[in-house]
C-alpha cells in the first residue's frame, strides 16, 4: 500500500469514470450570432434534479493548501453533479475516487484516490456521487465558477480516513 497520490495530466478518458472534462481543445463547434461566435456546445451535463433540487451558480474564491497535502478527507454530492470551471486560468488540482456504483452503501477506498492537474483552461463537472477532495488551488485568490445544485436533502457526504488511509502528495513543479 504506498501513501503517496501520483499526478497526472486532466485528460477526458482518464477522467471519464468521475465526470466531464469541461474545456473547448478538440471539441466540435458551431457558429452562432451572425458567424462571430463559436458555440462548443454541450461539454458536460448538470444533474440536479433529484428531490426537487435547482441549479444554481456561484463563484468560489479559493487559496492554496499547504504541501506536500496530508488527504485526509474527500466529499461527495449524492443528489447533483458539481462542476468548476477555472475564472483566470491558473492550473488546478483535482483528486477524485472510484464509485463503486451504489448511492446508498458506497465506503470509499482511499487507495483509488487519483489526482489531476488542469492547465488552467479545463474545468471539471463531478458526477453524482463521485468522490472528491474539495476544491485545490494552486494561486492565491483564485477565482472558480461553480455550477451544481441547491435544495432539499443532504447533498454533501464527507468521509474522513484513518491515519492509515492518508495519502500524500506533493505541490506540482511549476
Amino acid at each position: 500500500m504506498t501513501n503517496m497520490i501520483t499526478l497526472e495530466p486532466l485528460t477526458a478518458d482518464a477522467f471519464k469514470p468521475y465526470g466531464d472534462v469541461i474545456a473547448t481543445a478538440d471539441c466540435d463547434h458551431f457558429m452562432i450570432n451572425n458567424g462571430s461566435t463559436r458555440r462548443y456546445h454541450q461539454l458536460a451535463n448538470v444533474d440536479t434534479e433529484a428531490e426537487d433540487g435547482r441549479t444554481i451558480i456561484s463563484i468560489f474564491q479559493a487559496t492554496p493548501l499547504d504541501y506536500p497535502l496530508s488527504v485526509t478527507m474527500m466529499e461527495r454530492h449524492p443528489l447533483g453533479s458539481q462542476a468548476f470551471i477555472p475564472l483566470f486560468g491558473n492550473a488546478y488540482l483535482i483528486l477524485v475516487a472510484a464509485p463503486t456504483g451504489d448511492l446508498n452503501n458506497d465506503r470509499l477506498d482511499s487507495q483509488t484516490i487519483r489526482g489531476f492537474i488542469s492547465d488552467g483552461s479545463q474545468g471539471v463537472n463531478y458526477h453524482k456521487g463521485v468522490w472528491h477532495h474539495p476544491i485545490l488551488a494552486l494561486t492565491d485568490q483564485d477565482q472558480f465558477l461553480v455550477v451544481d445544485r441547491a435544495g432539499s436533502g443532504n447533498n454533501c457526504e464527507e468521509v474522513h480516513f484513518s491515519d492509515a488511509e492518508t495519502r500524500v502528495f506533493a505541490k506540482p513543479e511549476n
